[in-house]
């Protein structure tokens, strides 16, 4: 736990010597969770008078990965009123699979398996600790030699061969065997094993021996990303960045984030923004440290959205579960540092926005007269939108959050699910016989999803023309029965309704103004 005990130091330090608490940067109800794991902090707290989190410095709470965290202390727990389908023997077993591999205990299964690879007798000599397969990585002094990388005439952005015997290393003494023995994940996006595998015990300590071009003494994370320009691949490495943070227990925003980018292409990234719920620094792309050799003081090598069974992108998600509180965690911190406000609900309507894709495929043929009908309702607040690089994605995510009931096409835009209330409604208008992503997304969050249901009520334009597979679902456009789409509203309007939280939201809210009026 380097990294962490760093951190926490560091974070001490800025907390005793500023006394700015709002430095945490952590929703109110994360509090409890943070000062469980970090007591220091804590009793800093229940001593400083300044401290705005005295009230709720005692209140026990714990994520769930912590080695003793009763069930009642969590965030909350799945649940799972459906059928396992086979998956497992019983309700318990059902539970625990969801726990693990969609929730907190995802973290805690990283946890165990990490591992000490390489370790000096030094004080402040390198460390590499690794969990299996290298998925997740750990660096206390790292030497990385870039000096023949030649990163800036490469157009491969996932290159395996960037690294030769003896430009990564550490001035430690390396299992060698044991290493090289982890390689069962290597690939480009689920290991770091291309990376790492090849970590090698350095004749001389690199800081103390002016081998170093560069020295990083930031605490850095490291992370190879999918697809930018795609919603559901690029929040995939998002939340994964964030599992990293609680397996490093640390939540600090004065880091380094280094895009492992091994080509100089451009990488077009539509939700830039949402980097500002990690770091206050600009993202580092890895060709600015080509042709040089760089040392890390500490680093972390960040969980990757592709990894086999991980989160989300290859995960088998188990039936009949529903609600993972990382996932929940994973919103509520992201809209929090982002500054998206709940501005809802509203005393007497139900906030619907439908998604306008505005593409070549999966449009609304009928669009406007699926509008006209919610529109026809009194209690509907109905609005279209169009997400696209016009639209700031803060904004888009403003929009996402303050929508009881969001509708859409299958399509990427519906990772917006993530940001929705609690009480919300996910309509996937048609899933285009990609029955389960969305559907498994919006059960990973928490929130109510529906999709179209009577193969008779809707018009296909034709049969869909995909480039290279011929007739897809995918590739044309929709027309649906309007009584059958109000059929649908009604039921998702009366989820949101009667959601408990939703209840309790509007009464919150309505209650204060009259006591300020």
């Amino acid at each position: 736990m380097l990294f962490v005990t760093l951190c926490v130091v560091l974070l001490i330090s800025t907390v005793t010597e500023s006394l700015i608490w709002s430095d945490l940067r952590l929703p109110i109800e994360h509090i409890p969770f943070f000062f469980n794991n970090n007591p220091d902090i804590k009793q800093l707290c229940k001593e400083d008078e300044s401290c705005p989190y005295k009230k709720i410095a005692d209140v026990k709470k714990c994520w769930g990965y912590e080695s003793t965290c009763p069930q009642s202390e969590r965030m909350k727990s799945p649940v799972c009123d459906g059928d396992g389908r086979g998956w497992v023997k019983d309700k318990a077993a059902q539970i625990q699979k969801f726990w693990i591999d969609a929730d907190f205990g995802y973290v805690q299964f990283f946890q165990k398996q990490s591992r000490k690879f390489c370790s000096s007798k030094e004080k402040d000599g390198a460390v590499l600790e690794c969990s299996g397969f290298l998925r997740h990585c750990r660096a206390k002094n790292i030497f990385l030699n870039f000096k023949n990388a030649d990163i800036i005439n490469s157009r491969n952005r996932y290159r395996e061969d960037l690294f030769k015997e003896g430009d990564v290393g550490g001035y430690c003494d390396v299992n060698k065997n044991a290493l090289t023995a982890e390689d069962g994940h290597k690939s480009p996006l689920q290991s770091w094993f291309a990376e790492l595998g090849g970590y090698t015990s350095l004749s001389r300590d690199p800081f103390k021996n002016n081998d170093c071009d560069i020295i990083i003494d930031k605490p850095t994370y490291l992370i190879k990303l999918d697809a930018g320009v795609n919603m559901f691949h690029h929040f995939c490495d998002f939340v994964n960045l964030y599992a990293t943070l609680h397996l490093n227990n640390t939540f600090s925003t004065d880091i380094n984030i280094v895009m492992w980018d091994t080509s100089a292409m451009y990488y077009g990234d539509f939700f830039h923004d949402t980097w500002k719920a990690f770091t206050d620094n600009p993202i580092i792309h890895l060709k600015d440290y080509d042709g040089k050799k760089v040392c890390f003081k500490e680093a972390v090598f960040s969980l990757l959205a592709r990894m086999r069974f991980g989160l989300y992108y290859n995960m088998p998600l188990i039936p009949g579960c529903h609600g993972s509180s990382l996932m929940k965690a994973f919103s509520d911190h992201v809209l929090h540092r982002m500054k998206i406000k709940q501005k809802g609900p509203h005393k007497d309507k139900i906030r619907i926005t439908l998604l306008d894709r505005k593409s070549a495929y999966r449009n609304i043929m009928n669009q406007n007269e699926l509008v006209s009908a919610m529109k026809m309702v009194g209690h509907y607040d109905v609005q279209v939108v169009i997400y696209d690089r016009n639209l700031p994605f803060p904004k888009q995510m403003e929009i996402s959050h303050n929508s009881d009931i969001f509708i859409g096409m299958h399509g990427a835009g519906l990772t917006h699910v993530l940001f929705q209330p609690d009480w919300a409604v996910l309509f996937e208008l048609h899933n285009c016989d990609d029955k389960n992503c969305y559907y498994d997304l919006a059960r990973l969050r928490g929130i109510k999803y529906m999709t179209w249901e009577k193969d008779d009520k809707v018009q296909p334009e034709d049969e869909g023309h995909h480039p290279t597979l011929g007739a897809h679902a995918k590739f044309t456009n929709y027309q649906f029965n309007v009584e059958e789409f109000m059929r649908i509203i009604n039921i998702a309007a009366d989820h949101v309704t009667n959601h408990p939280q939703f209840q309790q939201a509007r009464q919150n809210k309505y209650q204060n103004v009259k006591t300020e009026l």
